[in-house]
């Protein structure tokens, strides 16, 4: 059964940080793009950052590059998202998933993430 786990939300003050975690069974992490997305109150998705197949190489949006540092444990096949210098316009659900972009393969159930004073 395929499953995707996510926790470690929360509400931080702007500068703090948080760590996500993202947990698969079923499937294995590193045959597929690894992608953190993020949807803001009201908004669409905005994407955040790919591992790419195999884990050669990761990608971030400029919004949060600096900050945020994505990376896998293979031993646990888990996904982490690690957020850093947090800003009120970091808030919002975060999701991870095995494609590139919401809309096909397996996605968590989205971890929120309140930014605020």
């Amino acid at each position: 059964e395929v499953r995707v786990v996510q926790s470690g939300g929360g509400l931080v003050q702007p500068g703090g940080s948080l760590r996500l975690s993202c947990a698969a069974s079923g499937f294995d992490w590193s045959a597929f793009p690894m992608t953190w997305v993020r949807q803001a109150p009201g908004k669409g998705p905005e994407w955040i950052s790919t591992i790419n197949i195999g884990g050669g190489s990761t990608s971030y949006a400029d919004s949060i590059k600096g900050r945020f540092t994505s990376s896998r444990d293979g031993a646990k096949n888990t996904l982490y998202l690690q957020m850093d210098s947090l800003k009120p316009e970091d808030t919002g659900v975060y999701y991870c998933g095995n494609t590139r972009m919401l809309g096909g393969g397996y996605w968590g159930k989205g971890a929120l993430v309140t930014v605020s004073s």
